[in-house]
């Protein structure tokens, strides 16, 4: 859940839940916006509840607020509420039921095919869109973009969570919202009002010993140390919300240790291909 009451939490509480009590960093400037930042956390688990009439404009407004590089504006988004498209996403997205839960589902579209469109009304080449670049830059506007919409719906008291397994099916994703050449599904995001149940806590991130460098990139003497001390951490985390008990490591070699865990992702260049990005 959010940080939806009037108390701002202080920033050693705040920064406590966020590392842990053995490694909580310097405090600096602090306010209500920083706190709920800090309180983030995915849910996963809605009600049924309607949000509010313009919402979805608001969230939009946030998202295209956000830089975008160049003002390419090279991202789209789209707001799905029908229960069986809501439903078809889900079983394509290793069958995450929140998705048909929530009262609505955003997919997060790296697009290219605007400004294309764009090229052929002016009678002009556009001759950086096929190279990995603009895919790279259009994906990242996308992912800006959709960050200030999670940013603004936590201010209002709703809930989200990022659904990157819509990467697992991109073709199929696109016939069920009629994605044209040039648009990907970046990723899906779930917005709502979490269940109880489904609230948790927030979940601890490495100790910024090992993520924040200064001047130049130096791997920490620590870092194996460190890395102990937050596997104990996010043990006890796991063992608290009731997952499967793990430690960061475990689930990093996991993850990332076989192929098959990529889901079909291994193949997402030729999917990309395959949707008009041609990539050079």
């Amino acid at each position: 859940m959010t940080v939806t009451n009037t108390t701002t939490p202080s920033a050693a509480e705040a920064l406590a839940l966020r590392y842990g009590p053995n490694a909580i960093p310097a405090a600096g400037p602090w306010n209500e916006h920083i706190a709920l930042l800090l309180n983030h956390r995915s849910v996963r688990g809605y009600k049924p509840d309607a949000l509010p009439a313009g919402t979805l404009e608001t969230l939009v407004a946030a998202a295209q607020s956000a830089a975008t590089s160049s003002n390419l504006q090279t991202w789209s988004v789209i707001a799905v509420t029908d229960p069986e498209k809501k439903a078809a996403l889900a079983k394509l997205s290793n069958n995450q039921k929140h998705i048909e839960q929530c009262p609505l589902f955003l997919i997060w579209v790296a697009d290219i095919a605007r400004n294309q469109r764009m090229a052929v009304q002016e009678s002009v080449t556009l001759e950086v869109n096929p190279y990995q670049e603009t895919f790279l830059v259009a994906a990242l506007d996308a992912a800006l973009a959709a960050q200030n919409a999670v940013i603004a719906a936590e201010s209002i008291g709703l809930d989200t969570v990022y659904i990157g397994a819509l990467r697992n099916n991109p073709l199929e994703v696109a016939k069920v919202v009629n994605l044209v050449s040039g648009t990907f599904g970046v990723f899906g995001m779930c917005v709502g009002y979490g269940t109880e149940a489904a609230a948790g806590e927030v979940k601890p991130r490495l100790p910024q010993s090992v993520v924040l460098h200064h001047e130049t990139y130096a791997v920490p003497n620590d870092e194996a140390q460190a890395r102990s001390a937050y596997d104990a951490l996010m043990s006890e985390f796991s063992a608290r919300n009731e997952m499967a008990a793990d430690t960061w490591t475990k689930r990093v070699i996991n993850r990332m240790g076989k192929l098959s865990a990529l889901s079909g992702r291994d193949k997402l260049v030729a999917a990309l291909n395959g949707l008009g990005f041609d990539l050079k």
